[in-house]
């Protein structure tokens, strides 16, 4: 609800907001702070013995304001004791902090160290480490998940947290975002990791065979089957089964894929007997269940019991960011040592990757062989990449084929910081993290590039 100031209180609005800002050091305000509560304390007591006692004489009016005096300084005194003992050691911390490389060379840091604001230096500082801290552990127990991009960072907090359990985990995403590698991770990283990790690719194998795959078949089941031939199931007793794209599950499967989940039993291909087996699921698809669901395509009550630890894989365009680190372990794979121009990254950067990290990966293999100084540079991309970077990307303008290199640059610096004002809701601080700038120099970009930044922001693309 809109409230209508009167236009006195408007105009005394706006002229605190042109106020300047002061900053007082957190041991001055603490110690006046509790000196406060002491000059209070005394000042109540004296009233109520005044109360009590009568009118007060001159003699007790003195010893009053002194023993007020004495209070509020001991209270002073101990304030300071106080927050020495309670700050030093985080102005240590934080100091030594500040000295560590993926601290000290933060540009938002060097801002937020400029200011006078002592907690917002702290809280900042304590930001940086936790984010650090936080990259640190995913490099460390999923060192084959590339990507430090806020979206990858949430998928690996909740790949920690369900790992160690038994539930069923389903992964959604695009093709080519690496369902199966996270897939992977969580088996590495749970409490089956030392028991069978079976995977079942449900759209490669044929409709008629399928059955047969995961339940396995007794002897002369049907025409061929010469012998037992054991499941997946039976494969993955005790341990961990991947079915992968169960998007393209039969229907008719799907019930019986539902008992097994559900009863932890089946039935072998031409058996009669009742096979109890010990398996965590996990599953992944790049189709929406949900509408296949109301679509009839897909059992409701199967897609109930998958959906109970639901994880999403953003798709490449959506994390930008860790493109470079990408390709430098694509590089890192090539059969011969090469580097990549900035040209070329940025021509990268900019497409839009429908087949996600595994074209990116294709991509950066074709460029890695053809290449022949040891620098991977535009020439060497293929042409639906060089020809969108030029036409331009997503609606940003097009970028002539036969434009100066420094003009090309320019566009592809504004669409970069268009770019991130745009995942950061215009919020320019936080711009300036994702771009690795600091704030004047972004400032002078916004200005430069004539960049509408209120637009934006109310846009919030």
């Amino acid at each position: 609800m809109d409230i209508a100031y009167p236009p006195m209180l408007k105009k005394l609005f706006k002229d605190m907001g042109k106020m300047p800002r002061y900053h007082v050091s957190l041991y001055i305000i603490i110690p006046f702070i509790i000196m406060g509560f002491a000059v209070l304390a005394a000042v109540v007591s004296s009233s109520l013995v005044g109360f009590t006692a009568g009118k007060h004489p001159a003699a007790r009016s003195e010893l009053v304001f002194w023993a007020t005096a004495v209070i509020g300084l001991l209270a002073f005194v101990a304030g300071v004791v106080l927050i020495r003992l309670i700050l030093k050691p985080v102005e240590q911390f934080v100091e030594r902090a500040r000295k560590l490389a993926p601290l000290s060379s933060s540009s938002a840091d060097q801002v937020q160290k400029r200011s006078g604001d002592q907690i917002q230096q702290f809280t900042h500082v304590f930001d940086q480490v936790t984010n650090v801290l936080s990259r640190m552990e995913s490099k460390h127990y999923f060192p084959q998940i590339i990507g430090d991009s806020i979206p990858m960072r949430g998928l690996m907090s909740l790949i920690m947290k369900v790992s160690p359990t038994d539930s069923t985990a389903l992964i959604l995403g695009e093709s080519g975002t690496g369902k199966e590698l996270v897939a992977t991770s969580i088996f590495e990283q749970g409490l089956r990791s030392n028991k069978p990790f079976i995977k079942l690719n449900c759209a490669a194998i044929p409709e008629e065979l399928l059955e047969s795959e995961l339940f396995g078949h007794e002897k002369g089941a049907f025409t061929g089957a010469t012998s037992f031939k054991p499941g997946k199931f039976d494969m993955a007793n005790h341990g961990t089964l991947f079915l992968d794209e169960i998007g393209d599950m039969p229907y008719n499967l799907q019930s019986k894929i539902l008992r097994v989940i559900q009863e932890r039993e089946f039935y072998r291909v031409g058996g009669s007997k009742t096979i109890k087996v010990d398996v965590r699921f996990i599953a992944s698809t790049n189709k929406n269940l949900e509408l296949m669901v109301k679509e009839g395509d897909f059992r409701e009550d199967l897609f109930y019991r998958l959906n109970v630890f639901t994880l999403h894989l953003p798709p490449l365009r959506e994390r930008k960011e860790d493109i470079p680190a990408l390709v430098d372990h694509f590089i890192g794979k090539a059969s011969k040592n090469v580097e990549i121009t900035s040209m070329a990254l940025q021509m990268l950067m900019a497409y839009t990757w429908p087949g996600n990290v595994r074209e990116l990966q294709n991509v950066i293999e074709r460029a890695a062989v053809i290449c022949e100084d040891g620098y991977i540079e535009p020439i060497h991309l293929p042409s639906f990449i060089t020809g969108a970077f030029e036409n331009g990307n997503q609606g940003m303008p097009a970028i002539p084929a036969n434009a100066p290199l420094d003009d090309r640059l320019a566009e592809i610096e504004k669409n970069m910081i268009i770019d991130a004002l745009q995942k950061t809701g215009g919020v320019q601080v936080r711009a300036t993290e994702l771009l690795g700038i600091n704030q004047r120099s972004l400032w002078h970009r916004i200005k430069k590039h004539n960049i509408d930044v209120k637009s934006i922001k109310n846009n919030r693309f």
